[in-house]
């Protein structure tokens, strides 16, 4: 549920940005409220993965401001940076986990890297691989799951810092229809548990079974920002 405040969580002011002389964004903004799922489509170099960047801080714009719960992020220091990621989770198409970890354990580093007590890691990690239904895999290798449980211990990482915002980069982009709905609903569970949900997707299909705000960038421009939308890539 939206939660209608006047203070937007995110808020995209003026951001452009470009590559040598190629420009990529052209004056964005964009506010997203508490409580939103907000799905941002376009075709390849619409600059959705740009705009995704910019908001985990790994690049700063050119121009314009990015406020995240109030902050301007593009005036943190690098030694502020982990905390801010850690309010943000993020989870890509390629799952990024490692190999030679099994679920609970790549769950567990974000943890570890954190300088969280043993005791605590105990606690949680089992706690969020619960909640995207692998609560009976915690100790399988990512080359013995399937696509999408892979993808659903990226999420569980993701979340295991209880971040306020969760962005999603194609997260269904590798899996069959069945595994990417499944993390659609993992999706839509965690955003009526109050985190704001930013999709990144291709999925023409997904997009126009879940009906949320679905913002559609064409060469680096936001041209349609619509409540319950269509996919309009």
């Amino acid at each position: 549920m939206v939660t209608q405040e006047k203070e937007p969580i995110i808020n995209i002011q003026g951001v452009s940005k470009k590559y040598g002389s190629v420009v990529v964004l052209h004056d964005i903004n964009l506010k997203i409220y508490p409580g939103e799922f907000v799905i941002l489509v376009g075709p390849s170099g619409a600059g959705k993965s740009t705009l995704i960047r910019l908001l985990n801080r790994e690049e700063k714009p050119d121009s314009g401001k990015i406020i995240v719960a109030g902050r301007d992020i593009t005036k943190l220091s690098s030694g502020e940076l982990p905390y801010y990621r850690r309010n943000i989770g993020t989870v890509f198409q390629d799952y990024k986990l490692l190999p030679t970890r099994n679920a609970w354990e790549n769950v567990a580093y974000a943890l570890e890297v954190a300088d969280v007590s043993d005791e605590e890691i105990r606690q949680r990690v089992p706690k969020v691989l619960k909640a995207v239904n692998l609560g009976d895999h915690l100790d399988a290798y990512p080359n013995q799951l399937s696509g999408g449980e892979a993808q659903r211990v990226s999420i569980a990482r993701a979340l295991i810092h209880n971040p306020k915002i969760l962005i999603a980069d194609e997260p269904t982009g590798n899996l069959d229809p069945e595994a990417g709905q499944e993390i659609a609903d993992i999706l839509e569970k965690i955003n009526c548990q109050g985190t704001v949900v930013l999709l990144a997707t291709h999925n023409r299909d997904l997009v126009d079974k879940m009906r949320k705000r679905v913002i559609t960038m064409k060469q680096g421009r936001i041209v349609l920002d619509q409540r319950q939308g269509r996919y309009n890539g």
